[in-house]
């Protein structure tokens, strides 16, 4: 297959060129190392694997790792239609790479977002130069008790002052003292150097009290828990983070309270706009490997593509697969250019592109029959990755409810 067609026409040759060349990598590059750490029972053993950090330098030196950051600091510089192409091609290849070399950047993207000469040169600049994954970043918000509750601004349990958070941040003299833990779910999380981590600072404000800030990981008091060990995207390094009285310079807090929610605003219409992004690259894979192994695959004395209702099952999906990605793009476009954001767009985008990703894996299981089932073959890896990411960034359920509160 040669992958979709492109009904923006306005792509410039540079655009088109990029496209080709993330394809490429994600083909070369992403789908064999995503397929072959995903057999790997013992996820310690996965980020112990040469092919595992190859596969992440491999993405530092073509610069993915500074997809949202500009090029005032050698950021990769993309507007919205090329991340929101950048991630799909990603995510074609292996969402679990995808989201990893995405949220790698979150502790630099926000320090770009109030830089300070401070920031810019312990933070920012360095994460931008990296190319060897030596610095990889980490997004720390989930705790054990709160799930997609940390991820409501602006509705009324956020405001709740019986409702904080476990992780806590207090101001003493001209630094932060932190103490907590964040749950197994933080992406990078036990191999990153630095984390954008949301604590707590004023309880009596509910959920609303947060902040936002960076924390290196090789400060004292900072310890990991081990790899979780789940359903898919296994590729995609997860684990705990606890904080035992760890030190941190002001500022090295970005948000305070009186601006967290806003700030959450951003971040969470970022995350699920680009999560739609990828998940609608995975959708496609899964719908490209079902159609290809339709023309193939010969039952009742013809290839399956010949029967009427796998030709129906497939051009559901093809529509599936291209609302989600008209939504992803417009949401991302949107928001990416107009503050504050629309948060339900992003929101919308992200549950639709990882639902459409879960049915079109569904069903490319079931094109391929007994075959689907098996672990030789790519979509029941595919649909495990879909599983997962309709609860990452948000438990699409939950996501809806918050989106809800602003139609």
């Amino acid at each position: 297959m040669n992958g979709y067609t492109e009904l923006n026409m306005d792509l410039t040759k540079a655009q088109i060129a990029m496209k080709e060349e993330t394809r490429r990598f994600a083909k070369e590059v992403l789908r064999p190392a995503s397929i072959e750490l995903d057999k790997i029972h013992d996820p310690a053993e996965v980020i112990k694997n040469p092919l595992f950090w190859r596969t992440m330098t491999q993405g530092y030196e073509l610069g993915y790792h500074t997809i949202f950051l500009p090029d005032t600091y050698g950021g990769l510089a993309a507007d919205p239609i090329e991340t929101n192409i950048i991630l799909e091609e990603l995510g074609w290849g292996s969402a679990d790479f995808a989201v990893a070399l995405g949220v790698s950047c979150f502790p630099a993207f926000f320090a770009s977002m109030v830089p300070t000469e401070t920031l810019i040169e312990e933070i920012i600049e360095p994460f931008c130069h990296c190319r060897d994954a030596s610095i990889i970043g980490c997004w720390g918000i989930t705790e054990p008790d709160h799930g997609t509750d940390i991820l409501c601004p602006f509705t009324d349990s956020f405001h709740d002052p019986k409702i904080s958070g476990q992780t806590r941040a207090r101001l003493e003299g001209d630094h932060y003292i932190i103490d907590g833990q964040k749950a197994a779910w933080v992406s990078n999380g036990t191999i990153a150097t630095h984390c954008l981590l949301f604590p707590h600072i004023d309880a009596s404000m509910g959920m609303a009290g947060g902040g936002i800030c960076v924390v290196p990981l090789d400060l004292p008091g900072v310890k990991r828990g081990r790899p979780l060990d789940k359903l898919g995207q296994r590729a995609l390094n997860q684990g705990e983070i606890f904080f035992d009285g760890v030190r941190i310079p002001r500022e090295y807090m970005l948000v305070e309270p009186d601006s967290y929610e806003s700030m959450l605003d951003i971040t969470l219409s970022t995350a699920n706009a680009g999560m739609s992004a990828i998940f609608v690259g995975l959708a496609r894979a899964a719908f490209e490997e079902a159609l290809a192994y339709a023309k193939q695959r010969v039952q009742g004395g013809k290839p399956l593509f010949a029967h009427q209702m796998i030709k129906h099952k497939l051009f559901a999906m093809f529509m599936k697969i291209e609302a989600a990605r008209a939504l992803s793009r417009a949401a991302m476009i949107y928001n990416y250019n107009n503050t504050p954001p629309l948060i339900q767009y992003s929101i919308a985008a992200k549950v639709l592109a990882t639902n459409t990703a879960f049915e079109v894996a569904s069903e490319a299981v079931q094109i391929y029959g007994g075959n689907g089932v098996s672990r030789e073959y790519a979509p029941e890896k595919f649909f495990r990755d879909a599983r997962a990411s309709m609860i990452e960034d948000g438990a699409n359920d939950s996501l809806m409810i918050t989106a809800a509160h602003h139609l």
